[in-house]
C-alpha cells in the first residue's frame, strides 16, 4: 500500500454491475468507536481528504485495537458504493507515538488536539497545513515545557487554517510593531500597550511567548491559551455549536501544575 495520498477513482469488480469508489492516503488517528459486534467507525484526519469516517472491520478485536488509539498515523483505504456512503477502511499502522502516553502532560496534549480536531474540522475538507502541524506536534519528544509551547503554536495554526486567525504582527490602532500587549477579542488583532487606553480591561492578554519572544514559562504559556481559548470557544466551536472539550481543561491543568 503506498504511504502518499491516491486520487479519487472509481473501480469495478468483476461480476458486480456496481462501481466501488476507492483512495489511499495517510490519516491521523481522532477516534475510533465500537460499531455492532466486532467492528468500529474510525475517525481520521486524513492528509488529501480531511476528516473522513469510515468503518474498520475487526476494529475492536485484540489486533486492531491497538492500531486505532487517538494520535496514532496510518495508511488506509477507503472504499464505498457512493461518494456520500460512511464507507470502509482498510488500515496500516505508521506510527504509534506511544512515547505521549507516558507522560500527562503530552498525554493530555494530545487529547486535546485530536477532540479538538474531531470538533472543528469539517469533514472531508482538506487542510494540509493543518495536517502537518498536527504530525510535527505529535512526532515531538515528551518533554512537557517545550511541548507546551509547540502546543500552544499548534492552536494558533487550528484558528489560521479554519478561518479564525489571529493577527499580532502590528498593533491595530497604530500601526506600531513594538510594546503590543494585547488582543482584541472582536477583530482578533493585536493591541499595542499605549494605544488600548480605557479599552485595556476589555481586551485579551497579549503574552510574548504568542509572537515567539522569550522562553515561554508556565504562567506565560496558560495565559496565552485562555487567549486562544477564547477564540476557540467564542469563534471556532461556537460556529458549530459545540463547548470546548472536556480534554483541553485537563491539559490546560496540566501546564498548572508545572508551575
Amino acid at each position: 500500500m503506498t504511504a502518499g495520498a491516491i486520487p479519487l477513482r472509481t473501480r469495478r469488480f468483476a461480476g458486480q454491475a456496481s462501481r466501488m469508489i476507492e483512495w489511499h492516503d495517510e490519516g491521523i488517528v481522532l477516534s475510533a468507536r465500537p460499531h455492532g459486534e466486532t467492528a468500529a467507525i474510525l475517525d481520521l484526519f486524513t492528509r488529501a481528504h480531511g476528516r473522513h469516517a469510515g468503518v474498520v472491520r475487526g476494529g475492536v478485536g485484540r489486533r486492531l485495537r491497538p492500531v486505532l488509539q487517538p494520535g496514532g498515523d496510518l495508511a488506509v483505504r477507503w472504499q464505498a458504493r457512493l461518494e456520500d456512503h460512511l464507507g470502509s477502511y482498510t488500515v496500516e499502522p505508521l506510527r504509534t507515538r506511544t512515547a505521549l502516553l507516558d507522560h500527562r502532560l503530552t498525554l493530555a496534549g494530545l487529547s486535546s488536539a485530536t477532540a479538538l480536531l474531531a470538533l472543528a474540522l469539517p469533514e472531508r475538507d482538506p487542510h494540509p497545513r493543518l495536517h502537518a502541524a498536527t504530525g510535527r506536534l505529535l512526532d515531538l519528544p515528551p518533554d512537557p515545557l517545550p511541548w507546551a509551547r509547540a502546543y500552544l503554536a499548534w492552536e494558533l495554526q487550528l484558528l489560521e487554517s479554519l478561518g479564525f486567525g489571529l493577527d499580532l504582527h502590528a498593533c491595530a490602532v497604530s500601526g506600531a510593531t513594538e510594546g503590543l500587549a494585547y488582543v482584541s477579542p472582536r477583530s482578533g488583532r493585536a493591541v499595542a500597550r499605549g494605544a488600548a487606553g480605557d479599552w485595556a480591561p476589555r481586551l485579551l492578554p497579549l503574552p510574548p511567548v504568542m509572537l515567539g519572544q522569550g522562553d515561554g514559562p508556565p504562567d506565560e504559556i496558560a495565559t496565552a491559551l485562555a487567549t486562544t481559548g477564547w477564540f476557540i470557544t467564542h469563534r471556532l466551536l461556537a460556529a458549530h455549536g459545540a463547548g470546548p472539550p472536556p480534554a483541553r481543561a485537563r491539559f490546560l491543568a496540566e501546564i498548572a501544575r508545572l508551575a
